[in-house]
């Protein structure tokens, strides 16, 4: 399939993605992640993999949208928790006298 990625025109293959993550070891996932085989990736330590780019020249919607077109699962950032929950929990935090880190 061709996706776009960086402005560059790249032919992807589920089959060649997994090729190409075969043997890499994921790193720590802090955001958006991509599911391949059994292993969570960073979705721009996939990026960089594929296409061979510094992880700055690509963002990570980029590449989701692509690896959701092969079929691979991605997970995306949790939604922000909304400001009112956030007060009454920062309140009630604040009657107990355990204040919560911001």
């Amino acid at each position: 399939m061709r996706c776009v990625i960086a402005r560059f025109p790249f032919e992807l293959t589920k089959s060649g993605v997994l090729e190409s993550m075969k043997g890499i070891k994921p790193e720590q996932v802090m955001g958006e992640s991509v599911i391949i085989g059994r292993r969570h990736y960073p979705v721009k330590q996939v990026g960089q993999v594929i296409t061979r780019q510094d992880r700055r020249d690509f963002s990570a919607d980029e590449v989701l949208r692509a690896m959701t077109k092969l079929g691979f699962t991605c997970r995306a950032l949790p939604k922000a928790v909304p400001v009112g929950i956030l007060g009454s929990l920062q309140q009630a935090s604040a009657m107990l006298g355990t204040p919560l880190p911001v």
